[in-house]
């Protein structure tokens, strides 16, 4: 255990040491090419950060509006039908929208119903197996300048809800 948390904690300086050592034996400009990539970065960041302000007031008037518990309530019936744990529903709208909100959503879940509840199990496993797709979405598509993401953001929230709906059925079937 000792050993991993030497290597965890040595990472990255080793890695820019041997980026270094590569850059001087290559006879390269390390600093000048890592202040090139800094730029590049500002640049990034600069023609994103209008997407992100969008995403973020989004996710912030989801939230506080109660939209989320609308649909839950909405949901609950013909999820009880179909043997859908309706305590994980929350997660599973938020998921796709909002890594930050999801995780705090996760640890509300695992709070109320123990880390070691099958409940909890499920949404760990939503938690690793679905990405925050409109973020994910938001940002690689405004930093190489596509605009039409209808069909992207369609196969997205398909393999979202196909991770979500194989978290329950796995989780169901181990427990």
């Amino acid at each position: 255990m000792k050993f991993i948390d030497f290597f965890s904690s040595a990472a990255m300086p080793i890695m820019i040491i041997i980026i270094i050592l590569y850059g001087v034996i290559e006879r390269k400009k390390v600093f000048d090419i890592f202040l090139d990539g800094a730029k590049d970065g500002i640049g990034v960041v600069v023609n994103i950060f209008p997407t992100l302000v969008g995403l973020f007031v989004a996710i912030g008037l989801l939230r506080s509006s109660g939209i989320i518990d609308l649909i839950c309530n909405l949901l609950t019936p013909i999820l009880d039908i179909v043997n859908f744990p309706t305590e994980i529903l929350p997660l599973a709208l938020i998921r796709p929208i909002s890594g930050s909100s999801s995780i705090a959503v996760a640890t509300d879940i695992m709070r109320n119903f123990g880390v070691d509840s099958n409940i909890a199990l499920i949404a760990s496993v939503i938690m690793g197996s679905t990405e925050t797709t409109m973020y994910t979405i938001a940002v690689y598509t405004s930093s190489v300048g596509i605009k039409k993401t209808r069909f992207v953001l369609w196969a997205s929230l398909i393999a979202d809800f196909v991770g979500i709906a194989v978290s329950v059925v796995v989780c169901r079937i181990l427990s």
